[in-house]
């Protein structure tokens, strides 16, 4: 497909731009919720993008996205007379700016941008605003309707119990696993080459030649560069101690010097505080390992792995005394999937190098040494032992407590919300064109 096709694709799935065969949509109210229209063009523009995502529906479509603006109406309408719930126009142009960055990526360059939509960028970002601002709203009135549900041991129990057979989740193939790692060591030369690219990006931002967003973007070695950087709210507990000690210390939008994590070097700017949790953006690069040194690490592996097939030393001491992960080193080197809490795997949640290595060894089996990258984004070597292999089955309480009690929270916020959304049909003023009216709604209030 042509550069320029795919990037009008993908901002037509991002915009929602109103595009027919005759290039344009005749609007009308299709829908009122308390004073907020719905507009024939919504109905749509969300119409169009399904299709061209090769989405399908059993029922009518379009029935199905009007009450997905219904809903969302609602939740606007209610966050709005919500004195808690707040979209500042801060937060919108954060939100903002991350998503012109990510089209950006596709576009070029601004020049590139604004010629393939017909329009300036101002105007692009004005047609966004409401979009943003009404996701937000829904976020945060959605989490306060359902984010402090819990299910207690019991409830899982008596969900589990009243669950046919084939209501039961299928669980996959899983396996349990244990590991030595080694963390090659990187170079003083290497150390000091990233720490002054993090200093000069630092200079940059301060001294406007750049954005935080876009260098991040452009050079952050984390999943949140796609984002500008930027991150979900989070306290102390859920960071990297030296990261949150240099973020919790930050003022204003300062950036910090450069800090050292687990993860790697970083600089970090706060982007917002609420209550014990900050909001962050930081630019993540991580020293590179030389070939000797990842040779080094592969011989002292294999060779203790030689030891522990002689019975020299067991899998469990040799884990306990060289593996260089910390978090399951004290288990013998058994390892935990952090999804579940838990230490069966299936093959997807396992990274792709312990997955290949993995999927062919037998019970009791120890590998050879192979380069990863383990959770952290760090590349190290290791060896693997296969624990078990558990075959597919019907989900059950001893095995499966988690994916049971998820499956139960997950139906219980969904029955909260619904008794929500039934509450607020009756209380707010809704009126459906007629052209709508046959639609066979989840909900069988709207038409009153």
């Amino acid at each position: 497909m042509p550069k320029q096709l795919v990037i009008v694709f993908f901002l037509f799935i991002c915009f929602g731009w109103q595009v027919s065969a005759q290039d344009k949509v005749v609007d009308q109210v299709v829908a009122i919720v308390g004073n907020n229209p719905i507009l024939k063009s919504d109905v749509e523009n969300v119409y169009l993008q399904r299709q061209m995502q090769g989405d399908v529906s059993d029922g009518d479509m379009k029935c199905e996205i009007l009450e997905d603006l219904l809903i969302e109406k609602l939740l606007v309408a209610e966050a709005e007379l919500d004195t808690n719930i707040t979209v500042t126009e801060a937060q919108i142009n954060r939100t903002m700016d991350g998503q012109i960055q990510r089209y950006l990526q596709y576009a070029g360059s601004v020049e590139e941008l604004e010629r393939n939509m017909g329009k300036k960028l101002p105007q692009i970002k004005a047609d966004m605003k409401e979009m943003i601002s009404n996701q937000l709203l829904t976020q945060q009135m959605r989490q306060k309707i359902i984010g402090d549900l819990t299910v207690t041991p019991s409830e899982v129990r008596y969900f589990y119990r009243g669950m046919k057979e084939d209501e039961k989740p299928n669980v996959k193939p899983q396996l349990e696993y244990a590991q030595i790692v080694l963390i090659p060591r990187v170079s003083q030369e290497e150390d000091m080459r990233v720490k002054a690219r993090l200093r000069d990006f630092k200079k940059r931002v301060e001294t406007g030649k750049t954005s935080f967003a876009t260098l991040a973007i452009m050079y952050s070695e984390g999943p949140s560069a796609k984002n500008g950087g930027e991150m979900d709210y989070m306290g102390r507990g859920q960071l990297d101690k030296s990261y949150a000690d240099a973020a919790f210390n930050l003022k204003g939008d300062r950036i910090s010097n450069v800090v050292r994590s687990e993860f790697g070097y970083h600089i970090i700017q706060v982007v917002d505080r609420k209550g014990q949790k900050l909001k962050t953006r930081h630019i993540i690069m991580k020293p590179k390992v030389d070939a000797e040194e990842l040779e080094k690490a592969t011989n002292a592996l294999d060779s203790l792995a030689t030891g522990i097939r002689k019975k020299e030393i067991s899998f469990e001491q040799a884990a306990y005394l060289y593996s260089g992960d910390k978090d399951s080193k004290n288990s013998g080197g058994l390892v935990l999937n952090p999804n579940t809490m838990a230490t069966r795997f299936d093959l997807s949640q396992l990274n792709p190098a312990d997955s290949k290595v993995l999927k062919e060894m037998k019970i009791g089996e120890i590998s050879e040494p192979f380069e990863a990258v383990d959770a952290k984004g760090r590349k190290v070597v290791k060896i693997v032992m296969l624990k078990n292999r558990i075959k597919a089955h019907r989900a059950d309480l001893k095995n499966d407590y988690k994916l049971i009690s998820d499956r139960f929270l997950n139906k219980k916020q969904e029955q909260t919300l619904d008794k929500w959304i039934g509450k607020q049909q009756s209380d707010t003023y809704i009126h459906i064109d007629e052209s709508y009216a046959n639609c066979n709604f989840r909900f069988s209030n709207w038409v009153k």
